[in-house]
Order: C-alpha cells, then structure tokens, then sequence
C-alpha cells in the first residue's frame, strides 16, 4: 500500500497549551481572527452550479459545483436519514468526482451503515483548511435545504481531514453529534510542519545539491516519481548518511525517506505561497538522533545544517492555519497506526494535552490499531470505530483510550 497518496487519503508557544484554559481560548481567538470563520457568519445554502443525479443500484449520486468547489453527495437505498459530513485530505491535486465511480475509502463504511454520505472538493488544493471548512459548511446547509434536516449528522475526515474534523467541533459542534478522526493531524500546525521543514534542512546537509532551493521552494516544483527516485539514488550512493536520515526521520525504510522529503518540499512550497513568505524557523531547532549509539554525529549536524528564520507575517498564517483551543464541543474519537511516516505520533497528545487545559476530556478519545502506514486502516477498523462512536453520542459510555478492539457483539448504528 502506498505510504501516501497524491490526494492525503496552529501560534500559542509550547508553554501556552500548559496555561489555564481560559488565557489559552483568549490568545487562541486572537490568533484566528478568522479566516475560519464560525457557522452563524457563513452565508445560508448557495444554489450549486450544474448539478447532476444519477440513481445506481445502491443510491442516488448527486454532484456539481458549490462556491467554487466539487462536490459529491451519495444517498443510499437503504438510507437511514442521517449523515455523515466528511473532509478528504491533503491533495497535491484538484479532486474530481465522477457520479458513475462507486463510493470507496474512508466513505464506504459509513454508507454501507445507511448513512447519505457529502463531501466537499474544496476550490483549493493543498493545506487548503480556509476555503474546505466553509465551503463544507456550505455544502451542509444544501443538502438540508434539498433533501430535509437529517436525524443525526455526524463529521469524519482523514488525515488534514481529521484536523477538520477537530476544527469543526471546536468552531461549529451544535449541528454535529461527534466526529471520526482518522490519521488526522491534529494539533498546533506550527510544531509538525516545522518538523518536517527542518527535516528537509538536514536532508541538504547530508546529501547537497540533490533537492532544489528550501528557501524558496521553485514554484514549478512538483512531488513527482521522478523526485523519489532521485533521492532514491541519493541514499543508495550513501548508506552511511542514508542510516543518518533514517534515524533521525525515525523512518523504518530508504523509500519511505525519499518519499517523505519529495513529499515535505511541495508542502513547505505550498505553505509559503500561501502564506506570503518563509513562514519556517529552525534556528534554534537541536537535531538529535542520527544515531542512537553516539552523539558525535548530532554535534556534526547541528554544526552545519543550514539554519533559516521565518517571516513574521507568514509565521501569523500559519499559526492561524491551524492553532486549536482544545475546546471540543462534541465527542471526537481519533484512529491511528501505530507507525505513521507521515503524520508524527510524537505530537499527538499535544492536542490532548490542550484539550484537557480546555476541560473539554469527557469529548476526546484517542485509539490505534496495529498496523503501519499513514491511514493504513481496513475498512472494518473505520466501521468499528464509527460504531463506537455512535454508540457513545446514544448514551453510551466514552470508548476506552488504547487499541481499537472487536466487539463481540455489533453495536447498533441506526439512529
């Protein structure tokens, strides 16, 4: 299985999310002031533009445009009038919805559960959270003007989809019973995306001239095969940096390594068009690591690497894209691998850590499976999960933190 797909199936300091929730929530709204802006200010529903339904053998499929995006909305046979309002992830590339392709993915599990299912394309590609949280919105508030307000909705999304999904109930949770979290990353967007800037850094240490400008990113630089295989090469010719690397990425695999740095350029390029400049800083960043039987070679790195400021302007964007409060206003139940190249485990209970500051522990739960790979799930781990999910919104008790476990019996989804 491929570690990640071209389409990816926020600034309070380290010491803010340690502060009483109350100075937190303050510097958070004022560092969101606000492209993600709260439902009330959303416009009502739009008409979209040239829809199109079709009926299968399994449900209708409606899709069109809707404030400059895609869409597609699939209701099936055995519908149960609730919904499941769900956020794709990073994609490097435009999404296209075809009505005659069969709903597959994260989705299928849901509709399989009788759930109509809607997503969003979003107008951008990209760390594209300012246009996909409203224009989702947007989409929401069609389908009930079109086809009535459900019983239940709840909102899913994987990978920069499960940090919408936390957006979303911290910003918007009153239409939402809960959300599904998978693979998401979740957390301050500053602290993940600075890591995988300054591993890009120490990639031009160990292996100059390989990979095009940090400083800025070309903008006709594209994540390409190609990419890959010339970092492929570049480790190949030396195993020595490759372990290095390896090691310090704690990546089990060359490949995985080529694939991440191809993967973190695009990335940081998209960050600083977005954001009008560099908005990365490894200056103080102390790289450890490379190797667990001696420091020598972190004394080495630190020496050498090239360290980078950030512009203060841009740094502002991406603090504002995205800087949680923590404050979850429905439950949240978040799913991941055991080892995700991709998204970092080591920053995940950060974003629990400022849940708990926000006294909102009651609504978050986080569990894993045993597998490996980013959003490396099987369709029965998303079922299963969801099923605890629902079943916890009904009245039951919070699912337990920890591994995802099979139930004996089949906990009823049917609202």
């Amino acid at each position: 299985m491929s570690l990640i797909p071209r389409r990816l199936s926020n600034t309070s300091d380290l010491t803010a999310r340690l502060r009483p929730a109350r100075f937190q929530t303050a510097l958070w709204l004022t560092l969101c002031a606000l492209p993600l802006v709260p439902a009330r200010a959303l416009s009502p529903a739009k008409r979209p533009v040239a829809p199109s339904v079709i009926t299968t053998a399994t449900g209708r499929v409606e899709t069109g445009m809707l404030d400059d995006a895609p869409y597609r909305i699939d209701i099936p046979n055995n519908w149960n009038h609730s919904l499941v309002v769900f956020y794709h992830g990073y994609s490097e590339e435009p999404y296209r919805y075809h009505p005659t392709e069969k709903l597959l993915g994260q989705q299928l599990p849901f509709y399989d559960r009788g759930y109509a299912v809607i997503q969003s394309a979003y107008s951008q590609t990209g760390w594209a959270l300012a246009q996909a949280y409203p224009e989702t919105e947007s989409l929401r508030k069609y389908f009930v003007q079109r086809y009535g307000a459900p019983k239940e909705t709840y909102v899913a999304g994987g990978s920069m989809g499960g940090e919408l999904v936390s957006i979303t109930l911290e910003l918007n949770p009153k239409p939402y019973m809960g959300g599904l979290d998978l693979c998401g990353s979740v957390g301050p967007s500053h602290l993940a995306y600075e890591h995988r800037f300054a591993m890009r850094a120490a990639f031009d240490h160990y292996f100059p001239d390989v990979m095009p400008p940090l400083v800025p990113v070309p903008t006709d630089y594209v994540d390409s095969d190609a990419m890959r295989q010339k970092v492929s090469r570049a480790l190949k010719a030396n195993p020595a940096n490759a372990t290095l690397m390896r090691n310090l990425m704690q990546l089990h695999t060359d490949g995985e390594v080529a694939h991440d740095i191809a993967y973190y350029t695009f990335v940081v390029g998209d960050f600083q068009r977005r954001a009008g400049g560099n908005p990365f800083d490894n200056r103080n960043t102390i790289y450890t690591g490379t190797n667990p039987t001696s420091t020598q070679s972190d004394y080495e790195l630190n020496d050498k690497v090239a360290r980078y400021a950030a512009s203060p302007k841009a740094f502002a964007y991406l603090a504002r894209h995205f800087t949680p409060s923590g404050n979850l206003g429905k439950p949240m139940l978040a799913l991941h691998t055991v080892f995700d190249p991709i998204v970092q485990i080591q920053y995940l209970p950060l974003y629990f850590e400022q849940v708990q500051a926000a006294g909102a522990e009651r609504n978050f739960v986080q569990q894993y499976v045993d597998a490996e790979g980013h959003c490396n799930f099987t369709e029965q781990d998303i079922g299963d999960a969801f099923d605890e999910l629902v079943h916890w919104t009904h009245g039951g008790p919070q699912p337990p933190s920890g591994l995802l476990k099979l139930h004996p019996e089949k906990i009823k989804t049917q609202p």
